[in-house]
Order: structure tokens, then C-alpha cells, then sequence
């Protein structure tokens, strides 16, 4: 039941500090294009690259952590349908190119961030 408890508080935190970071985004430089939910994948591939490798290999913490920010903050905060809807939506409004750098970019940048940050991780920890 801990288990539970943890991912849907750590679900809830991540949710509302995507939503404020989503929103702080847009409000700076538009909603042309979704820089928001990019960064947001960015920041939450690079976070879980570094938490898999010292929640996971380094640190002796309980599984109801690891759960609890792994897939409950981690989850909730990463956007992973945001983006395809708003892909969709761009491809929906005839903005293909958009669309294309889009997928592109968060492809390439967020699975780059998730092995920056478990380098970062190992290098930090010295193994």
C-alpha cells in the first residue's frame, strides 16, 4: 500500500510542477511551439537518468522511494502525451515542419539528457 501511496503523491507533485513550468514557459516565449513540454521531457529524462543510477546502483534506498520518485514525480511530470497530442495538433494544422523538428527534437535532446545524467551520476558517485 506504500507502494500506492508514494506514486500518487510523488504523481500529484510532478503533475502540478509541470503544469507551473509548462505555463511560466508559454507565458515567456509563446505557444507557437511547445518549449514547455520539451524542456520539460529534457529535464525529466536527464532527472530519472540520474536517479537510475543512484537510486538504483548507488544509494541503499526503500523501494517505496525510488517508486515514489521514479515513477510517481518523474511521471507525473514528464509529458510524454502532451507531446504526442500537440505533435498532432501541429500536424492538424498543417505545420508539418513544426511537427517533424518537434519530434526530433525530443527524441534526440531527451534521450541524450537520460545518458547525460547517468554519466553524470556515475562520475559524481565515482564509479
Amino acid at each position: 500500500m506504500q507502494h500506492y501511496l508514494a506514486i500518487a503523491l510523488g504523481g500529484a507533485l510532478g503533475s502540478v510542477l509541470r503544469f507551473a513550468l509548462n505555463e511560466t514557459v508559454s507565458d515567456r516565449f509563446g505557444r507557437a511551439f511547445p518549449w514547455g513540454t520539451l524542456g520539460i521531457n529534457v529535464i525529466g529524462s536527464f532527472l530519472i537518468g540520474v536517479l537510475a543510477i543512484l537510486l538504483v546502483e548507488r544509494w541503499d534506498v526503500s523501494p517505496v522511494i525510488r517508486l515514489g520518485l521514479m515513477v510517481g514525480l518523474l511521471g507525473g511530470f514528464t509529458t510524454f502525451s502532451s507531446f504526442s497530442l500537440e505533435v498532432v495538433n501541429l500536424m492538424h494544422n498543417g505545420a508539418f515542419l513544426r511537427a517533424f523538428g518537434y519530434v526530433l527534437a525530443s527524441v534526440t535532446v531527451c534521450v541524450a539528457a537520460a545518458a547525460l545524467g547517468m554519466g553524470l551520476a556515475r562520475n559524481v558517485t565515482g564509479h
